[in-house]
């Protein structure tokens, strides 16, 4: 009832309207005053006219609709009720005189063009009042006097992308008159809007023109509003954005906001994700969620990088719980938290404690059994490791060996262990412990009823320890950038990107394989460096000094994502390929096992060397590394 009452004005006006219309369409024909024989029937007529076309527009919900907000869903909403409206009256007059004295024209012509008129201008004259007319009483009620006499000073938009996305931005610019932007122009690549004009704003130009359109009309910031652009197209333009050494915004992609929703709040600064060069992943989300759904999922290392992003991207799919197992309290504090404020119907256990922890595994599988296990737990800072081999041996391969027999005691399903680009002919002893952990999955894989597999990729773009929070810190501090090598590359990827692939990865497996991630052509670190600095708006080597440092213990010049002898093949996703690997030998295997738990108990670091060299063959140690104490 309540409800009823709030949109009485707007029945009440689309009512007055009925009965304007149906006077204009009788005095078009008639002439005013009417004919003294048409004056009876047109107030005999009035009552059903009214009556039938309130109750048509009613059922058809006109009056439900924010004026603000009229758009071409509420005109087609006038035109279908106005035409259901005619016939109706028609049948009904019919009905009560014959249409006598009723004129034709008045009934299927005037009366309908004249009530669509009536009914759509005051609509669309009232959205244009409150997008385009400065609303000043309430900015004085809002901000008081000193606001309204001195208005807020508004920084000058300059728009790349006159298409949807360009249009409801600049709405929203033009409606939103406290928002401090004020959109001066558009620059967009497509012919047929050249010289045009969007929300009133007109089309100056071609985006290559960006430097001197922005420097002749004094803008104050650029924001880029083509969600809908590859990363190359994003990173030229971006290079034209750079000359101009003004502040950039963007859209997020498609695919990032929310239902496509485009407006003010989304916009955001230029992030190095946008200059990586990558299309978007597409991903077999049915087939992902078929594997995950109801399942007792775990994830090692839930609090690290990858770990806590497998976590929420899990937590979307609706498993029967979610087990975090997770060594460092702070990391597993954070991950809860986030994942309890996302996800607050989520079943969720944390649990502190280390893989290498045989009573502490067992105890917790004993818990919760769970189906699908992701092993995201590792140790990976290359230098350091080079001179913690026990520890990295203990982590990395014999906490993988305890974590994996442990699984198949409990009835685990799928084993999908996360591993690495440096475990491709390995120059550090983090690289050769990640092969090993690789080869001891494949060789788990056939002895019992889980099914082990593993996922290799390279470096995760923002990861903890990774450059890209480091370069942050450094520009911040005003420099120097360290890089090692001018011609150092890596493989990179987003975080989101590569936990994705991992799902998809751990849905498509069948036990044994060894799956790499396309991670695209490899990016030099000299470049990612000048890119960071250039979206801070600094110039690289003049404001902030690029420094080469020298290789650090354990790098390569170039990773690698496959063997020379594995001879990799394409799978159902063309962002994940498989590699056709070498047989382990589990007799082998095993002794060499033992001598490695035998030589983390007695803290014997050159045997533990000597047996990674015999177990990883390919480890190639720089005398430097191996003159380490």
């Amino acid at each position: 009832m309540l409800r009823f009452f709030r949109r009485f004005p707007i029945i009440l006006h689309d009512s007055f309207m009925i009965v304007i219309a149906w006077t204009l369409a009788m005095v078009v024909r008639y002439d005013w005053p009417l004919p003294i024989e048409v004056e009876p029937i047109y107030w005999q007529v009035l009552p059903i006219v009214v009556t039938v076309q309130s109750i048509v527009l009613w059922y058809n919900g006109l009056h439900q609709g924010i004026w603000r907000f009229t758009g071409i869903y509420d005109l087609a909403t006038i035109l279908r009720s106005v035409f259901i409206g005619v016939l109706a009256i028609i049948s009904m007059l019919v009905i009560f005189n014959r249409l006598a004295l009723i004129p034709r024209s008045s009934l299927v012509f005037f009366y309908p063009v004249s009530l669509i008129f009536l009914l759509g201008m005051p609509r669309l004259l009232y959205r244009l009042w409150r997008d385009q007319i400065p609303v000043k009483f309430t900015i004085l009620r809002q901000e008081g006097l000193r606001t309204f006499l001195k208005p807020r000073a508004r920084q000058r938009v300059l728009v790349l992308g006159a298409g949807t996305s360009g249009d409801m931005l600049v709405r929203d610019m033009l409606r939103s008159h406290d928002c401090g932007y004020l959109p001066v122009g558009f620059l967009d690549d497509e012919p047929l809007l050249q010289g045009g004009k969007v929300q009133g704003i007109p089309v100056l130009g071609h985006i290559h023109q960006l430097h001197e359109i922005a420097k002749s009309l004094l803008v104050d910031v650029i924001v880029i509003a083509i969600p809908s652009a590859t990363e190359e197209q994003m990173q030229q333009i971006i290079e034209h954005c750079e000359t101009c050494q003004i502040p950039v915004r963007t859209l997020p992609k498609l695919n990032d906001m929310v239902r496509g929703t485009v407006n003010l709040n989304v916009l955001r600064a230029v992030a190095i994700e946008d200059l990586l060069g990558r299309a978007k992943v597409q991903l077999d989300w049915q087939q992902i969620q078929a594997k995950l759904s109801h399942q007792m999922v775990m994830v090692s290392g839930g609090g690290g990088s990858i770990g806590a992003e497998l976590c929420h991207q899990i937590a979307r799919l609706n498993p029967t719980a979610l087990v975090i197992f997770e060594r460092c309290e702070f990391n597993l504090y954070q991950v809860e938290k986030s994942l309890r404020q996302e996800f607050p119907t989520l079943i969720l256990y944390t649990h502190l404690g280390d893989i290498t922890d045989h009573t502490a595994v067992h105890h917790l599988l004993a818990c919760y059994r769970p189906q699908i296990v992701f092993h995201a737990a590792a140790y990976k800072h290359v230098p350091m490791l080079q001179s913690q081999i026990r520890e990295a041996v203990r982590n990395n391969v014999l906490g993988t060996q305890t974590l994996a027999q442990a699984v198949t005691a409990y009835g685990c399903q799928v084993f999908v262990m996360i591993s690495t680009d440096k475990a491709v002919n390995p120059s550090s002893i983090m690289g050769a412990t990640k092969r090993a952990a690789e080869i001891f999955c494949q060789a788990m894989n056939g002895r019992s009823t889980t099914r082990f597999m593993v996922v290799r990729f390279g470096n995760v773009l923002g990861s903890a320890g990774s450059v890209v929070p480091l370069f942050q810190e450094q520009i911040v501090r005003g420099g120097p950038v360290t890089v090692t090598h001018p011609e150092i590359s890596r493989y990179f990827m987003t975080i989101p990107e590569a936990s994705q692939l991992i799902l998809q990865a751990g849905a498509m497996g069948r036990g044994g394989e060894i799956f790499i991630l396309d991670m695209g052509k490899p990016i030099k670190i000299r470049y990612l460096a000048e890119q960071m600095i250039k979206l801070s708006r600094k110039v690289p080597d003049r404001d902030i000094k690029i420094v080469y440092t020298g290789l650090r213990a354990g790098e390569k010049l170039h990773e690698e994502l496959f063997y020379s002898e594995e001879i990799f093949e394409k799978t159902a996703h063309k962002k994940i390929l498989l590699a056709d690997h070498r047989g382990t030998d589990w007799d082998q295997l095993n002794p060499i096992l033992q001598e490695l738990t035998e030589g983390c108990n007695h803290y014997a670091e050159q045997k533990l060397e000597r047996i990674l060299k015999n177990l990883v063959p390919e480890l190639s140690l720089s005398p430097f590394d191996e003159s380490e104490p």
